[in-house]
């Protein structure tokens, strides 16, 4: 056995599990719980979800397989993914190329990759690979943080897979890689001038990105200025939302009772719109119990990163909580009407398998990162 082999055995072994994060794990259980009865309760009326395996049966078989690869991740030591920084960026483009070329088209979009009978979305774990390239570059460029060149780089390396999803086209995953570039270089202490300048530079470059959408996107995207404007058209799912989110109340209308009038109104209801579920079924009440625990879950990674005995292993914890943090705020101001619809997922909480697996196995990293920060928790 090689010196390098021998040695990825010992750190494999030699993992410290007195340091491992109870409450990171159990915020992540605590929010696919969630998930899981409020898929249950979307589908409840639905005559179509007895058909087959229901979501419920299969969000929890993929839960299963995502605590398999959290612990996994979690074992081994997370400095060996800075090695594989060039391949995984390899993997990520050949991915989402892959997608682009042979994609299943779903609502007019080609964001997953059938075999076999199942359906991938490449996207979902391109994001985390992406925090993982993205910190290895930051972090190997300490002393010129500062330059134009770090921010030009990162930005380049972040590009080529922002198009390609962009190209499917789903924005809303597009979005989220600009958010997570933004905030690793924010907290890696890039230069906030040269960050400005390339802010306006996108900025001045969206009227384009929104003219490349499809039609019936772009209406989409606007809905939110005035969603009656168009109730029965491009706004009517903004429209049923708004009114299924109304209807919950303070305490809301009961488990699988508040939508037997509203659920076939809303498509995708599991997925995109779960938080209308929420709060249709738990009301006011159950919408702020999710929200506190995403509070908890991104402050817990946030002191995780601030722990990390690295800047590798801070800037992926960075990333984990933009990415987090983006797809909540975006997902529920979209629902509630004050964000533009992009079909951006509720994190642990959208049914999904892709999503939910890579978030776990991004958060099986961060455990990692906690292992072996060898510092008191707080």
């Amino acid at each position: 056995m090689g010196v390098a082999a021998a040695t990825f055995v010992d750190t494999f072994k030699a993992r410290d599990w007195r340091y491992f994060d109870v409450q990171l794990l159990l915020y992540m259980v605590l929010l696919i719980a969630i998930g899981v009865v409020m898929g249950y309760s979307a589908g409840f009326n639905d005559p179509s979800a007895s058909a087959g395996m229901t979501q419920t049966v299969k969000t929890l078989i993929w839960a299963s397989i995502g605590l398999i690869l959290f612990f996994v991740a979690a074992s081994v030591d997370y400095r060996w993914l800075r090695t594989l920084a060039a391949p995984m960026y390899v993997a990520v483009i050949g991915l989402l190329t892959v997608t682009m070329l042979v994609g299943t088209n779903l609502f007019g979009a080609q964001m997953s990759v059938t075999i076999a009978g199942l359906d991938f979305q490449f996207s979902e774990v391109s994001k985390v690979l992406m925090i993982v390239v993205v910190a290895a570059f930051l972090s190997g460029r300490r002393d010129r943080i500062g330059r134009l060149s770090t921010i030009l780089i990162a930005g380049a390396l972040m590009a080529v897979p922002t198009f390609l999803v962009f190209r499917q086209p789903d924005l809303g995953t597009a979005l989220v890689f600009v958010g997570i570039l933004g905030a690793m270089l924010f907290m890696s202490g890039a230069s906030l001038g040269w960050m400005g300048l390339m802010v306006a530079a996108v900025v001045a470059v969206a009227p384009i990105a929104v003219g490349m959408l499809q039609e019936y996107q772009r209406s989409r995207l606007f809905c939110f200025l005035n969603p009656y404007a168009d109730a029965q058209g491009a706004c009517y799912q903004l429209v049923q939302a708004l009114n299924a989110v109304g209807s919950g109340g303070w305490l809301g209308r009961g488990l699988t009772v508040g939508g037997e009038d509203q659920r076939g109104y809303i498509p995708v209801q599991s997925t995109d719109f779960i938080f209308t579920v929420i709060a249709e079924d738990l009301g006011f009440l159950g919408g702020v119990v999710l929200l506190v625990l995403f509070g908890l879950l991104v402050w817990r990674i946030l002191l995780i990163g601030w722990q990390a005995r690295d800047a590798f292993g801070m800037m992926i914890a960075v990333g984990l909580a933009a990415m987090i943090l983006f797809q909540l705020l975006v997902n529920v101001g979209m629902v509630t009407g004050i964000m533009p619809v992009t079909g951006i997922p509720l994190p642990f909480v959208t049914y999904g398998g892709s999503s939910l697996i890579s978030l776990m196995f991004g958060l099986g990293i961060l455990q990692s990162i906690r292992m072996r920060a060898h510092k008191p928790s707080l």
